[in-house]
């Protein structure tokens, strides 16, 4: 079983409390995303999952059993970093063979285990390079390696990808969703600040802020359903556009959110106006970017190319039921 439990989890830097009883099931084989801003907490929770960081209190099971008092090494865990940790004198065989030796394995299980991997990893044909011979993306296959050849209960992914440029970044997403399939069985926890790498990786995603969980769920149920303004603002990319005061009277809410693609231009009888401050035009699609008197630019996603040019002025109105109503304290409203 790979399954992770956390129940009542609180972490405490002398008088500072960055945990707030963190309640949390994991099912085995599941790839669960921790999102949120910096210093909500995100990567301190898996330092204390992975045990690099005691808990303050509470209780951390992986496969039913509290590991609370067990070192890392005892946990049936592996860590991929953002910095990637390789040893650079060693050669990518030696890095990803290295904790097995370690462990006394007989040589040629250490051979078949490394072998395999690599051939899942594409780095078959750089196992005699040293980790300053390969590139950022090869560097973190190698990593990623070296911690699968350990056959690890849980995976947990401390922003591994956020060293890597964008064409990058996109090849490495897809070959960490192509190693979750090949690993049915192996649970992955994975920590990043990407909205499109929480998106398209994770099975469920954890949204933090100050230390508390503000809401689980699937990646859709995130984006379509948020349960706060703070979620609704933090997940997609660009952010929600929001009205509030007068311009949200219409709906009955003290805010209205209107995801960028569901903003649609009118030619009259707009709930909204606003004035055109830039258009992007991206080729397959475009934004739209208009001062409408809200706290910032209200961005408008079109199907097509954008003919706008800054100081037109725009009626807006979101399409059919697709908007979002919260409440004085931030609440969404059903």
């Amino acid at each position: 079983m790979t399954s992770l439990t956390l129940e009542q989890v609180n972490k405490h830097f002398g008088d500072t409390r960055v945990l707030h009883d963190i309640n949390l099931s994991v099912a085995d084989g599941e790839f669960v995303v921790f999102v949120g801003p910096s210093g909500c907490g995100k990567s301190t929770l898996l330092r204390c999952i992975s045990g690099l960081e005691p808990v303050s209190s509470g209780e951390i099971a992986i496969g039913g059993q509290v590991v609370n008092h067990l070192p890392p090494a005892r946990r049936g865990i592996a860590m991929v970093f953002q910095s990637y940790a390789l040893y650079p004198h060693m050669s990518v065989y030696d890095n990803m063979a290295y904790s097995l030796r370690l462990q006394r394995k007989p040589r040629q299980d250490i051979d078949r285990k490394v072998r395999e991997s690599a051939e899942k990893l594409q780095l078959t044909p750089y196992l005699d390079r040293q980790p300053k011979a390969l590139s950022g993306g090869q560097r973190q296959r190698v990593a990623i390696g070296r911690a699968i050849v350990r056959d690890p209960k849980l995976f947990l992914f401390d922003e591994p990808l956020s060293n890597l440029d964008a064409a990058l970044r996109v090849q490495m997403r897809i070959e960490i969703a192509q190693l979750s399939a090949t690993l049915p069985q192996t649970t992955f926890i994975y920590v990043t600040h990407d909205q499109v790498e929480a998106m398209t990786l994770a099975n469920r995603i954890v949204v933090l802020k100050d230390g508390v969980v503000q809401q689980v769920g699937t990646p859709l149920e995130l984006y379509e359903k948020p349960n706060s303004l703070f979620v609704a603002g933090f997940i997609g990319s660009p952010k929600m556009n929001f009205f509030s005061g007068a311009q949200a009277e219409k709906y009955s809410a003290e805010t209205v959110g209107v995801r960028a693609e569901h903003m649609q231009i009118v030619e009259r009888d707009g709930v909204w106006s606003g004035t055109v401050i830039y258009s992007e035009n991206l080729g397959s699609d475009s934004f739209v970017y208009l001062d409408a008197g809200a706290a910032e630019p209200v961005v408008v996603r079109l199907a097509d190319k954008s003919s706008f040019a800054p100081g037109d002025r725009l009626h807006l109105a979101p399409r059919e039921g697709l908007f979002h109503r919260f409440d004085r304290q931030g609440l969404a409203i059903s």
